[in-house]
């Protein structure tokens, strides 16, 4: 295995509290970030699909895993689902499946991600054993300057300054991501598995309840682009839950890609559309076609981390994801977790593992073709260990502060400040040949920069990086430079065995899916739950120190025991999309049950 070996709604069965963590980093980011309310989830069911369709619904709904044993998709969207199901059906691969399901998400889940964004790959190939991942994100343009998200005094943008328009604008890298999985792992014809997102553009879809209420709660931003706003809104009104909307746009660009390949996409008139709507805007970026034309996925190696005698393993740099997930396990490793997921305790050492590794995470994580990261250090179990000794208090730490990992370079960098909100999603799949995918896929804030072109958004995801690029004249790691790539919090996780998987896994939730995705291993490794069971826990997630807990479920009960150990408690809606997949002598599937995905399998 190529790797580095160095973490509403309630299961009607189950009362537990997953966990999470970011850090320090700055109050200004703290404080953007806490104004802007995460998607929201879905409110309502999908009629008049197949029974299938309808018999997942229902198993999610009655908090139990879908059980198969051939093949498994799970996904954010039923239509997204199905085009997936239906390639594997067929004796397709899990690379074939994401390409149908990625392309039906941008068509149905347009807030979330989409053929103008980027994403992260985790792949097992059972032929030869081996996990690898692709790195699909966005690059900044050729044409940045540090000064990209200051105002002439050199003061930060407010987030959605910098958002809205074309100055956040990367270049998108998840057509070529689609295009290289199946090139390397696909089975079936290209142009058949985009087929079934043309067909629906081209007849229209339902407006689920979600995605009708994400555009009302946007509608002001969205009205900032005359194209944006015509779609979303046409004549003025948001679109309403049951309207059928059809997407001819986007019908034509994904035909052009099943017939010219994914050159169509980033050369030619798609690609100087996207530079037009970028440039022309009014908030304008500095993306070119040759930013689009030069534009690469990478393979690196997965990174793996060991806990309790797995291996848990997913995206190396620009992606912080595989690094705090790691950490928070590492720093857990030896940690009394028996008392269980209701128990403050517990909390406190789960939350503030998440604090220090994140605290590691603000100071050195970035893209690695630009920044040295010690990887192997921040995961190193001895740096862990003696990191974990902070945790043996009986209180909340009062400060977290990042570490200093082993590392053969002079590491000098400052505290990064950068904000990372949603939209993202998450697919997991697992073939009848054994081969697992599990993928992150993202534009970035709902919306995103909200620049439509060609029938599909524009992804904002250069406000990943630092708004500011050196403090007191440190640099920042995750400072904005030409050609970089921004860090990432997604976190798409294979969980491994014995050398086979036995775990997919992944959500949406900007910063938080760190803690999404390290809660839903801690709960399904560690406490036993099944997949669906871990989808489904409320939510404790602590990032800079306060802890955030979902309302309205068990995880506020807990307000009081943690402002007992010290912390500062927030309650508000935590709306992840943990897409889970079990292995074992069947598959099992998991859907968070606060978005309108399902697991679906045969």
């Amino acid at each position: 295995m190529l790797a580095h070996h160095i973490v509403k709604y309630i299961g009607r069965t189950c009362t537990a509290i997953a966990i999470g963590g970011f850090v320090s980093g700055a109050a200004f980011a703290q404080q953007a970030a806490d104004s802007v309310a995460p998607e929201g989830a879905s409110q309502g069911s999908f009629t008049g699909m197949s029974p299938r369709i309808t018999a997942a619904f229902e198993a999610k709904d009655a908090g139990k895993p879908v059980i198969a044993r051939n093949w498994m998709v799970a996904a954010a969207n039923p239509h997204a689902v199905q085009a997936g199901a239906d390639v594997l059906a067929r004796g397709g691969t899990a690379a074939d499946a994401l390409v149908a399901v990625q392309a039906m998400l941008g068509l149905v889940e347009p807030q979330s991600s989409g053929l103008g964004g980027g994403a992260f790959l985790v792949w097992y190939d059972a032929a030869s054993g081996r996990l690898t991942t692709l790195d699909g994100r966005e690059t900044a343009p050729l044409a940045v300057t540090p000064q990209l998200f200051q105002d002439d005094q050199g003061v930060p943008l407010g987030f959605f300054d910098a958002v809205v328009g074309g100055r956040s604008v990367g270049t998108p890298g998840t057509p070529a991501l689609m295009a290289a999985a199946h090139e390397k792992w696909g089975n079936q014809p290209w142009a058949e598995l985009l087929a079934p997102s043309v067909a629906l553009a081209e007849k229209g879809f339902a407006v689920s309840p979600r995605l009708a209420g994400l555009v009302a709660d946007d509608a002001e931003r969205l009205a900032t682009s005359e194209t944006t706003a015509s779609y979303f809104m046409p004549n003025g009104t948001p679109v309403q839950a049951g309207d059928t909307l059809k997407n001819p746009d986007y019908a034509r660009t994904v035909a052009a890609m099943a017939e010219r390949g994914v050159e169509a996409f980033y050369t030619g008139d798609i690609a100087r559309d996207i530079v037009g709507a970028v440039q022309g805007a009014t908030n304008p970026g500095v993306l070119s076609e040759v930013d689009l034309s030069i534009y690469r996925v990478k393979e690196r190696d997965a990174l793996c981390a060991p806990y309790h005698g797995h291996e848990v393993c997913g995206m190396g740099p620009p992606s912080s994801g595989a690094l705090a997930v790691g950490q928070i396990l590492g720093l857990l490793e030896n940690a009394d977790l028996s008392a269980g997921p209701a128990d403050a305790d517990v909390l406190r050492l789960i939350g503030d593992a998440s604090r220090l590794a994140f605290a590691d995470r603000g100071r050195y994580v970035a893209d690695t073709d630009y920044v040295p990261v010690p990887v192997t250090g921040m995961l190193d179990p001895s740096y862990l260990a003696e990191r974990a000794k902070l945790l043996q208090g009986d209180d909340a730490l009062p400060e977290v502060t990042a570490g200093a990992p082993a590392f053969d370079h002079a590491l000098n960098f400052a505290d990064d400040i950068s904000i990372e909100l949603p939209s993202t999603s998450h697919v997991s799949i697992v073939d009848s040949m054994g081969n697992v995918a599990s993928m992150t896929t993202t534009i970035e804030n709902g919306f995103g920069s909200r620049l439509m072109v060609r029938g599909f958004l524009l992804n904002n995801e250069l406000t990943d990086f630092s708004f500011r690029s050196h403090t007191d004249g440190v640099p920042i790691a995750n400072r904005v430079e030409p050609g970089k790539r921004p860090r990432s919090s997604m976190a798409p996780t294979i969980v491994m065995k014995d050398g086979a998987p036995v775990l997919a896994v992944g959500s949406p939730g900007g910063s938080r899916i760190i803690g999404y995705v390290a809660g839903a291993i801690i709960a399904h490794l560690d406490w036993g739950m099944d997949v669906q069971q871990a989808a489904a826990l409320p939510h404790a997630i602590n990032r800079f120190g306060p802890y955030d807990l979902e309302e309205g479920t068990d995880a506020a009960a807990m307000a009081d025991a943690l402002m007992g150990l010290g912390y500062e408690v927030n309650t508000r809606a935590l709306t992840s999309g943990l897409h889970m997949i079990s292995i074992g002598d069947d598959l099992r599937g998991g859907a968070d049950p606060r978005r309108e995905g399902i697991a679906l399998g045969e």
